[in-house]
């Protein structure tokens, strides 16, 4: 599960384990200082990156997270990361999060076919039973991109996570289940096949 050489691919992008390297290009991406306003770390700043990226890579040495860079094909480079959290091999679920893009690659089609992705390899190759997600309550896109994609949406959890600027966030839950994937499949990634 571990690899890191795992790559994940459609005809629009390529998912692969996170470098070290690859700052550089990412921190070409992370400059709107709007892109941060719902996510739990500030990435605007080059240090702030660095640290996010160098956690990040600890904890997949620790075997506790695996995060990726998502690659444009067309463009071979570098647009946004996310990653597989929160991993419970005895308890066969994971959570997919920790997603930014870009902003001049947000609303054309990469998320999706990143989350089929994901989805796929754990339910098909890691045959996982469940994929979780969370988002800022108040972050309606992140919501509404969660319910196009098939993920049932659980329940807040209220004064959840610690934002940057001392903000209180409540923390909305998604999943999609095994039983659900074929489903989700075949009707929603119908066009990422």
């Amino acid at each position: 599960m571990f690899d890191p050489d795992l790559v994940l691919e459609t005809s629009m992008v390529r998912v692969r384990v996170l470098l070290q390297e690859d700052r550089t290009e990412l921190e070409k991406l992370t400059g709107n200082k709007s892109l941060w306003k719902f996510f739990p770390s500030d990435l605007f700043d080059g240090k702030d990156l660095k640290m996010w990226i160098e956690q990040a890579l600890q904890q997949f040495k620790l075997r506790q997270k695996i995060p990726f860079v998502i690659v444009d094909k067309k463009l071979n480079r570098l647009i946004g990361c996310t990653s597989y959290g929160n991993i419970s091999e005895i308890d066969q679920r994971l959570e997919i999060g920790w997603t930014w893009l870009g902003k001049d690659f947000q609303g054309k089609g990469f998320n999706p076919h990143c989350k089929f992705l994901l989805l796929r390899h754990a339910f098909e190759l890691l045959d996982f039973e469940r994929v979780e997600f969370k988002t800022d309550v108040l972050n309606q896109q992140s919501r509404n991109a969660l319910r196009k994609i098939g993920a049932v949406e659980e329940g807040v959890l209220r004064s959840h996570t610690l934002m940057p600027g001392n903000r209180r966030r409540d923390t909305i839950y998604y999943s999609i289940l095994k039983k659900e994937w074929e489903y989700v499949k075949s009707g929603i990634f119908s066009h990422v096949l």
